[in-house]
């Protein structure tokens, strides 16, 4: 009986995601990894520990996911922590020295927005907000100086794209660190590393666990020495991940490319419905050809995602829409199995205030959506409801 698993080097992505940890208990033999729920670990003597001494330190069902996205996302080492803010904020305490110049998305998730905006009211850092869409807007800002540059792309929640390797080289040049979050593409759609992004940040909550069962980040690193570094901060904070969760994310981990596969086919489908609706203003997707920066998605992703925004006629209309769906969950959050939709105004993006959000572009009739794994006909009969009864507001 085999009971430990060959090297993952030169194997697809998907098989690396699926037989990570696999056949690898010695003790009983275990097709799957155990949960490993111990705090402590014995020493062999004052003088010699094993590789484990302490659960916040190291765990080993928690190291197994964690090497498992640094595979997918090219990385040598990968931290998992307990939330995707977790990830965030262990990242921006070690990279960006005290008093530093962070540049972030003008449309970032709010709650990377209210951290960075909470710590440059402290005194830590000085935040400039930028449309990292913009080339010669993004070329401008850092011009005046930054040291640590935070990249979403697509950002949430309007999709926009940033050019992941000429706004890295750009940093480099003026000596900056770049940090790409991941979480609205996955690793199955892009991998930041590829276009030399220093590190690579995730809440995993999203699709790497994919059943919204699950709270956790991860962080990996391009090169291992700066991987280490951050493994040591969430040690220090004290934000790294339990063992049951870490274990739930592996196990969501391992159909994370067929439910990609999936959500993005149907995202394709509410998208075809949106933008022939006459209720629906603006659609704002990277697949669509239109998008500004559609050539820049097709050259830099291997798909388009399945997070879908689009914007109604104001506040009523939206409303008007979520009374009454019943295969889209109002609720904040994305990446899971079943569909979401969101108000970015008043739920994700609540935290910015009015003239921040207006100048993200962020509207009082725009909803975001996240498309699940359900089929597409259902979801686009859903939401062709909706639409019409948003039409007769």
């Amino acid at each position: 009986m085999t009971t430990s698993e060959p090297p993952t080097a030169g194997r697809h992505p998907r098989t690396r995601a699926v037989r990570a940890g696999i056949g690898t208990d010695a003790a009983h033999g275990a097709v799957t990894p155990p949960i490993y729920l111990s705090t402590s670990y014995t020493f062999d003597s004052l003088d010699r520990r094993g590789p484990y001494d302490y659960s916040r330190s190291g765990n080993p069902t928690r190291d197994i996911f964690g090497q498992a996205v640094a595979e997918l996302e090219g990385g040598p080492v990968g931290c998992v922590t307990s939330s995707g803010m977790s990830a965030i904020t262990t990242t921006v305490l070690a990279l960006l020295p005290d008093g530093g110049t962070l540049l972030a998305p003008i449309d970032c998730y709010g709650g990377s927005w209210r951290l960075f905006d909470a710590l440059e009211r402290a005194g830590r850092l000085t935040l400039r907000l930028v449309d990292f869409s913009a080339p010669e807007v993004a070329d401008a800002a850092l011009d005046q100086g930054a040291d640590l540059v935070w990249l979403e792309t697509p950002s949430n929640p309007l999709l926009r794209i940033a050019d992941l390797a000429a706004v890295t080289a750009a940093a480099h040049r003026r000596g900056a660190v770049v940090v790409a979050d991941n979480t609205f593409a996955s690793p199955v759609v892009q991998r930041p590393i590829e276009h030399g992004v220093d590190v690579v940040v995730h809440s995993a909550t999203k699709y790497l666990s994919g059943h919204s069962d699950v709270v956790a980040g991860v962080v990996v690193a391009a090169d291992a020495e700066r991987g280490e570094r951050l493994c040591w901060w969430a040690n220090a904070l004290g934000v790294t991940a339990g063992a049951f969760d870490s274990y739930l994310a592996l196990r969501g981990l391992r159909t994370l490319h067929l439910r990609m596969a999936a959500a993005q086919a149907g995202a394709a489908a509410v998208v075809e419905l949106l933008t022939a609706h006459p209720a629906v203003r603006a659609v704002h997707y990277p697949g669509l050809e239109r998008h500004p920066q559609h050539d820049l998605a097709v050259r830099q992703q291997d798909g388009f995602g399945a997070i879908v925004t689009f914007e109604l006629d104001g506040r009523r209309a939206a409303e008007a829409l979520l009374d009454g769906l019943s295969d889209f969950c109002l609720a904040e959050s994305l990446g899971g199995v079943e569909s979401l939709i969101s108000h970015p105004a008043t739920m994700t993006h609540a935290a910015m205030p009015a003239q921040a959000q207006a100048a993200a572009g962020i509207t009082a009739g725009m909803l975001r959506l996240s498309i699940g794994i359900e089929d597409p006909a259902d979801l686009v009969a859903d939401l062709r409801a909706g639409l019409d009864r948003a039409a007769r507001v």
